[in-house]
């Protein structure tokens, strides 16, 4: 069945993950104003940007004045070169992305990088296949930067940033959106990039309880379907 963005409250819609790992495709999130929105995170290729952009004008949804990017890994912002609008994101996402960006992106570079180091295979595998052609594909530098927290005004919603980083992204940011009662989790709490992952690795529960709050009923993350609060407690309490 073929992606297709859905509501999560009157003001957040998302185009959900995809539900094959191999091909790591985070979800984007869509904050929506009175004349504008904003998006959470890119998509992992301009192909996959222009679908949303088409979804969101069939959907009647305001254009987005702008990207924030939950942290730097390619399925989060590959996808910001087809969009042409600015990018926010955290100071060491600006960092991260500015070395990503040097490197010489390509089919041929994706496959010596593989031969190089078989852990890299599964990351530059799906890279290989969502992008067709690195000609037209750049990586976009964040034109604004963060430390600890920003709050955005996106066409009268309210937006909120906090920097937690976590073992996956030192980078790693949450996107709160307090009227709808939404917060963007990004890849926060999920162990380290599979390259990097050791045997004892698990996801950091600690920090999702530090995030979770009366004011927040629904709990967006990257690679899941939203989870109400209730949900989320309940699997908390069956960690423990």
């Amino acid at each position: 069945m073929p992606a297709e963005l859905i509501q999560v409250t009157d003001h957040v819609w998302l185009w959900p993950s995809h539900p094959d790992p191999a091909r790591v495709q985070a979800a984007v999130g869509i904050v929506v104003g009175d004349d504008s929105s904003l998006l959470v995170d890119a998509g992992q290729s301009p192909d996959l940007a222009r679908k949303i952009k088409a979804a969101m004008d069939a959907e009647g949804l305001p254009s987005p004045a702008a990207i924030v990017y939950t942290h730097y890994h390619w399925d989060h912002t590959w996808g910001a070169c087809a969009w042409d609008i600015p990018v926010i994101a955290h100071d060491l996402c600006g960092q991260f992305l500015a070395a990503e960006a040097a490197k010489p992106w390509s089919h041929d570079y994706l496959r010596a990088e593989m031969e190089r180091d078989h852990l890299l295979v599964p990351s530059f595998q799906a890279r290989a296949r969502a992008i067709r052609n690195f000609q037209d594909f750049h990586i976009v530098l964040p034109e604004q930067t963060f430390v600890t927290t920003r709050t955005l005004d996106i066409g009268g919603a309210t937006v909120e940033l906090e920097h937690v980083g976590g073992r996956h992204s030192p980078d790693s940011t949450v996107v709160r959106v307090p009227a709808a009662g939404v917060i963007f989790l990004g890849d926060a709490y999920y162990p380290p990039p599979y390259h990097l992952r050791s045997p004892a690795d698990a996801p950091d529960l600690d920090l999702v309880a530090s995030l979770v709050s009366e004011d927040y009923d629904w709990y967006v993350e990257s690679h899941d379907r939203p989870h109400r609060r209730a949900e989320v407690l309940d699997l908390l309490r069956a960690a423990t």
